[in-house]
């Protein structure tokens, strides 16, 4: 096994996006990631269409669960405690994102496993935190992103907020925050022979994106909405639609830039426009861009470094030259055939991300796994029969 986490043990009892995300990126970087998944429960990440060939496989399960084992555990049987309790002993991070409490009236919440294994590191996602007056609320990215004052000034003066296309909160603060946090726990345990609790709320994680915007009303400025600010659709930095109904990615804010963007689209007398209103300029350059295609522009603006690139499809991206380039596609095997995914974008000179297989079958790794922890194989069949696996 390659990657520079291969020290690095977690039993994953989530499902849904952020702990998955979280556990995948760190699997490629390889971690050994055990999933410990409920038989009844459906995962929607499993559920999702398009399956892969004739398999019960979901596109998305495989690739959020890929160089991951699994096992299905129901825990609400006494057994199944008793096992996940001998599994912590080696598996010594968890990473759970249950309601704040679910783990703990199922026996296997941080203060049990602790009890188990002092040297535990337990991260808890959630979308509010382990406490506080939301901690049992109910939630999704846009509740999250909504409270984090993101999409106060994120959309437009005509539409308001709109939804994303991907999930801010749930990767950003949840699935890269979890990260840090593990790694830094690591860390500290390394140093300390000492572990912790991780609480991750994807609120406040998102919260923290405001980082540019939220620091300057901090500091006492004014209160941002839609397009009042630089980069918000308040400046000519903005996409802008093509004749061919496809859209330009216009940020040439320095003044290097912007010179050259008005001698690219012909128009070398604006560069004096910017200290006047916006409105107008916008609807002027747009007016402009919408003249000819995208292909026309991508082939006029290759001449000019000014910040300008095309929209592209995923199509597109997949085929560009500089994913090609960056190894960004990458092809992982699996039970019904290899199929592309998306690379982890760590890039290491010593020690390289690795895919040796895609997201597996739930429970496909019950009784390796057990036999790993002593079980014979007879009382591996016990515990089936008593409905341990579900």
């Amino acid at each position: 096994m390659t990657g520079p986490l291969t020290s690095l043990k977690i039993l994953d009892f989530t499902t849904l996006l952020p702990g998955p995300f979280a556990t995948m990126f760190l699997a490629d970087l390889g971690a050994d990631v055990l999933r410990i998944e409920a038989p009844n429960r459906p995962d929607i990440v499993r559920m999702s269409p398009p399956y892969l060939g004739e398999s019960s496989i979901s596109a998305a399960h495989a690739m959020l669960n890929r160089s991951k084992r699994s096992i299905t555990l129901d825990l609400k049987n006494p057994q199944s405690t008793a096992i996940v309790h001998k599994l912590v002993q080696t598996y010594d991070i968890v990473l759970e994102g249950f309601r704040p409490g679910v783990m703990d009236r199922l026996g296997v919440g941080y203060s049990a496993l602790k009890a188990v294994n002092p040297r535990l590191i337990y991260c808890a996602i959630t979308g509010y935190g382990q406490d506080g007056p939301l901690a049992n609320r109910a939630g999704h990215d846009m509740n999250y992103l909504a409270l984090s004052g993101q999409m106060s000034y994120s959309g437009s003066q005509a539409t308001g907020p709109t939804p994303q296309g991907t999930q801010i909160a749930d990767i950003g603060g949840g699935s890269f925050t979890a990260m840090v946090g593990i790694l830094a726990a690591v860390i500290h345990r390394h140093h300390t022979d000492e572990g912790q609790l991780v609480d991750v709320a994807m609120t406040d994680g998102a919260m923290l994106w405001n980082s540019v915007t939220g620091a300057e009303y901090l500091a006492g400025d004014e209160l941002p909405t839609y397009g009042n600010r630089q980069l918000n659709g308040g400046s000519h930095y903005n996409y802008y639609r093509t004749s061919d109904g496809r859209y330009l990615s216009v940020s040439s804010l320095e003044p290097q830039f912007w010179r050259g963007f008005c001698d690219a689209i012909e128009r070398p007398t604006w560069v004096d426009r910017l200290s006047e209103p916006m409105p107008p300029l916008i609807a002027d350059i747009g007016a402009v861009i919408e003249t000819r295609t995208l292909a026309a522009w991508v082939e006029i603006f290759q001449r000019y470094d000014v910040c300008v690139e095309p929209v592209l499809n995923l199509d597109e991206v997949v085929t560009h030259p500089h994913t090609q380039y960056r190894q960004m596609i990458v092809e992982v095997p699996g039970e019904g055939g290899p199929v592309r995914q998306f690379a982890n974008p760590l890039k290491f000179s010593a020690t390289k991300a690795h895919y040796p297989y895609y997201g597996v079958s739930a429970g496909q790794h019950n009784h390796e796994v057990l036999r790993e922890l002593g079980y014979s194989e007879s009382e591996i069949t016990t515990l089936a029969e008593t409905g341990v696996f579900g």
